[in-house]
């Protein structure tokens, strides 16, 4: 069955904490990786052998809709913890009940503007914690 990316939602908090859904999230990275290869081969070996090493997930952008008009806007939240070097816990919850779970630190940057064009920012996520997935009950 196809879904749409609609209503994807992401929040993150602080500690114990409750989520706070971030607002006016527009696009999510791949999510997933693959581990390194270690190479194990020795000179009796008639191919090369691997042993799998630390996961990789690669850089994890998310783009929003650039909001800095009170406290709670999205941009200065965000911007706040990467100032402040703030590791928090984020959920991405897709509409299907499935969500990523992972602690991060975001670097936060605002996009090129354009004539006609929204004014949007990046969040990259600098992984504190591998990605947990909940999937949805049946």
């Amino acid at each position: 069955m196809a879904h749409s990316a609609n209503n994807t939602k992401i929040s993150y908090k602080v500690g114990n904490a409750a989520f706070i859904e971030i607002p006016f999230l527009m696009e999510v990275p791949e999510l997933g990786g693959a581990p390194e290869k270690i190479d194990i081969t020795t000179l009796s070996d008639p191919v090369k052998r691997y042993i799998p090493g630390i996961k990789e997930y690669g850089d994890l952008v998310f783009k929003f809709l650039y909001d800095n008009l009170s406290e709670t806007a999205n941009f200065r939240v965000l911007k706040d913890m990467d100032d402040k070097g703030t590791t928090a816990t984020f959920k991405l919850a897709y509409p299907d009940g499935t969500s990523h779970q992972f602690d991060a630190i975001p670097s936060v940057t605002l996009d090129a503007g354009a004539i006609n064009g929204a004014l949007t920012f990046s969040a990259t996520m600098m992984l504190q914690s591998d990605i947990e997935i909940s999937n949805p009950t049946a």
